[in-house]
């Protein structure tokens, strides 16, 4: 599947809630799209985002019970649930290390990215740490959705539900996981609405 330019795909993306059920999506697409969203930048490069990629029809009408009975996590052919990882930090050794073996930093300097991170943010509040997490998994859900648009897909993104029962219903560890977002990807049925912009006069002030 060819990918299309940065700019159609931006300017075709849609929120989509009408998906053809019928529709299968290959894992290796899946793979291919999550892997390319990961490029996202992150705090510290931590990366605090999991996904978990919801196919079996049961647990999407579990999840759809979840988030006010909205039809497209049930209907489209998977629901990409983004989580939170608060405790990012434990990610540190392993991704310095392989900055490290890749020879894209010294080890010295390797040292002291991970020190200085052990050091502070295992200390920060939780409010601050899914704080942080949350405006990362922001910007790799962007990616998500953008990516799938370029290989002819599409998203809707779903920010209403109710967290606890997600956190229950996908066996989440509360005290380190927070469910962020619910994207439901697939095949449109029918397109998403035409939308508007504000004008840039309206939200743009050069200095």
């Amino acid at each position: 599947m060819t990918a299309k330019d940065y700019s159609t795909v931006v300017h075709e993306r849609r929120s989509v809630r009408k998906y053809d059920s019928s529709y299968k999506l290959d894992r290796a697409l899946l793979d291919e799209i999550l892997e390319e969203a990961t490029l996202a930048p992150s705090s510290r490069n931590l990366q605090p985002w999991r996904f978990i990629v919801i196919q079996d029809q049961e647990l999407k009408k579990k999840i759809r019970s979840c988030a006010y009975n909205q039809e497209p996590l049930e209907t489209a052919s998977a629901v990409i649930a983004i989580i939170a990882d608060c405790e990012m930090y434990h990610n540190a050794l392993k991704i310095y290390r392989s900055k490290f073996d890749q020879g894209l930093m010294d080890e010295v300097t390797m040292q002291r990215q991970i020190d200085g991170i052990e050091q502070l943010v295992p200390h920060t509040s939780f409010a601050t740490r899914l704080n942080i997490a949350t405006f990362d998994c922001g910007l790799v859900s962007m990616q998500i959705m953008l990516g799938a648009k370029a290989r002819g897909l599409d998203t809707v993104p779903i920010g209403g539900f109710d967290h606890e029962q997600v956190t229950e219903a996908l066996d989440l560890d509360a005290t380190r996981y927070e469910p962020i977002l619910l994207l439901p990807i697939g095949k449109a049925e029918q397109p998403g609405f035409e939308t508007t912009r504000l004008p840039l006069s309206d939200i743009v002030d050069y200095r």
